[in-house]
């Protein structure tokens, strides 16, 4: 006991001097570790508005978003945000205790800045967490339905593309979905691509009418990214080769 009563006022005075890190210091640091991730977690190269992000961030576990400035993160300086993290650590001392603290943190998302930057500290804005609505759903191809509808010509026959056409109207798609109708040889190719970002792949639908053959499918993803040329009524009359 006695040794134990010396060693307090040691252990203090070297946490005041800076030689041993407080609780609060410590979970302090974990908090802005945690904003940090957030940091990473955000990162892209996509273009994304101001509220994409908050929302992105505020689905995070943990993470509350309490300010938003910027546009979009590829314009200007990009979007800032300001998120409040919570971070835990055991005091020093003889008989340690859990210390839990929650900080604001300041986090930059653009192309311009580095992965993995530390977050910075900053005043916590007054009032409750920002809510923001979830960006909308992007259309999709009605995958079965094409599959369903589309004719079946025997071997032999005759391939129509005017009624292809029609069928494909018939589905009612999105008008955002990019129709691509083509004929070769007496087959005919067809793209239904969604819109796309330029920059991850496209949920793109290929399908092929031909005597004796209809096939509807959705190319492999490296051959639905930007450039790849997997998106489009050549590939469904002439498929890529499957990606290695």
């Amino acid at each position: 006991m006695r040794r134990l009563l010396l060693l307090t006022p040691v252990l203090l005075a070297l946490t005041a001097c800076g030689l041993i890190e407080s609780g609060d210091e410590k979970a302090a640091g974990v908090a802005r570790a945690e904003a940090t991730d957030v940091g990473k977690r955000l990162d892209s190269q996509r273009p994304r508005t101001a509220d994409e992000v908050g929302y992105a961030a505020s689905a995070m576990d943990g993470v509350e978003v309490l300010r938003v400035t910027g546009a979009e993160t590829h314009e200007g300086e990009g979007v800032e945000l300001i998120v409040r993290t919570t971070g835990s650590a055991l005091e020093s001392g003889l008989d340690p205790q859990t210390i839990t603290v929650r900080r604001c943190f300041s986090l930059r998302v653009s192309p311009s800045v580095e992965w993995g930057e530390e977050a910075r500290e900053a005043d916590c804005p007054d009032g409750p967490p920002l809510r923001f609505a979830p960006p909308p759903e992007p259309p999709q191809v009605p995958f079965d339905a094409v599959g369903s509808h589309l004719p079946r010509v025997p071997e032999g026959g005759r391939v129509d593309e005017a009624e292809v056409r029609r069928v494909l109207a018939s589905l009612d798609m999105d008008p955002a979905i990019t129709t691509e109708v083509r004929t070769e040889d007496g087959r005919v190719g067809i793209l239904l691509s969604p819109p796309s970002d330029g920059y991850s792949p496209t949920d793109c639908v290929l399908a092929v009418v031909g005597p004796g053959e209809t096939d509807v499918w959705m190319p492999p993803r490296v051959q639905r990214m930007p450039g790849e040329g997997g998106c489009s009524a050549r590939n469904a009359l002439h498929p890529l080769p499957p990606p290695h």
